[in-house]
């Protein structure tokens, strides 16, 4: 018997229902949401991703600005730009697509970020208000979409072992905060690269949560039976029977569904909701400024 589907699309539709009256009270009011994007560079997923952005905004009504920036420019010309979103009333949302070109520092850039418009949650001061158990900041959009779909999917996390691979600032450590908090209640295992036998420590997940970046690495055998597995990895792999030359896959291998109870696909799965959770910052971060 194969593992239940934990539809992304449908619980990010459902994330932005429940967005539109929001939006709309706003606008009644003289306020429409705004979120300013910044790209640096040509790079092409970068502009894919900026799109399937702009099309959510359509949906929800949320103005959307593309600032697009040469990848040769000055760095200093990058912070000036932000700056000038930072004191621009109209923007609530401010987003600095990821990958920056070579040689620009992303973490730096980010913290110039006013924390109320940092709708990516990865502001020093949205992610330090995290780690102290208060998730009043704006939170990073992958981990808080993760947390949404396990809901909407009603599954239990209090006193569940739950295992995530990946230490990333924007994925892996909130996450492990995030299913820690009080009320989510998980006892967390963060894997990484370091980690000696991670399969052995994955087999006694009740939860497991992919974010290591690595095709189909997590298999049938580093899976508990029944266990619930969220694929957070978007990778690109070689296929040339596809008309793109590539196929995605996610870090978790499609054997895994004869095993687990529950499974995110790739694509469909955490993409949607990340998109979602960065609509619901945008539209809760013109409510906090105003």
């Amino acid at each position: 018997m194969g593992a239940h589907i934990i539809d992304g699309k449908a619980c990010a539709a459902s994330i932005e229902a429940s967005l539109k009256p929001r939006v709309n009270q706003l606008i009644t009011k003289g306020l429409n949401p705004h979120l300013a994007v910044i790209i640096v560079g040509d790079d092409p997923a970068s502009h894919v991703y900026v799109r399937a952005k702009e099309r959510a905004c359509e949906r929800l009504g949320i103005k959307s600005t593309k600032v697009l920036l040469p990848g040769d420019i000055d760095f200093q010309q990058v912070i000036d730009q932000v700056i000038q979103l930072n004191n621009d009333p109209t923007i609530h949302g401010i987003l600095v697509q990821s990958p920056l070109p070579k040689g620009m520092d992303e973490v730096a850039i980010t913290d110039l970020i006013s924390p109320v418009k940092d709708v990516d949650g990865f502001h020093a001061s949205n992610l330090g208000k995290l780690v102290q158990g208060d998730s009043s900041g704006l939170l990073p959009c992958t981990p808080s979409g993760v947390m949404e779909m396990l809901e909407w999917a009603s599954v239990s996390l209090s006193g569940k072992r739950a295992v995530v691979i990946g230490r990333s600032r924007i994925v892996g450590m909130p996450q492990a905060l995030l299913l820690s908090q009080k009320g989510a209640d998980a006892t967390v295992t963060i894997v990484h690269s370091r980690t000696q036998n991670p399969e052995e420590i994955c087999r006694e997940a009740d939860i497991l949560i992919a974010a290591v970046g690595v095709p189909e690495m997590v298999t049938s055998s580093w899976i508990k039976p029944g266990a619930v597995v969220i694929d957070v990895g978007v990778n690109r792999v070689e296929d040339n029977s596809k008309e793109k030359g590539y196929r995605l896959a996610g870090d978790v291998h499609h054997d895994v569904c004869e095993v687990a109870s529950a499974i995110s696909p790739v694509p469909g799965g955490v993409g949607p909701m990340t998109i979602a959770m960065l609509m619901s910052n945008t539209v809760r971060s013109a409510e906090l400024q105003n």
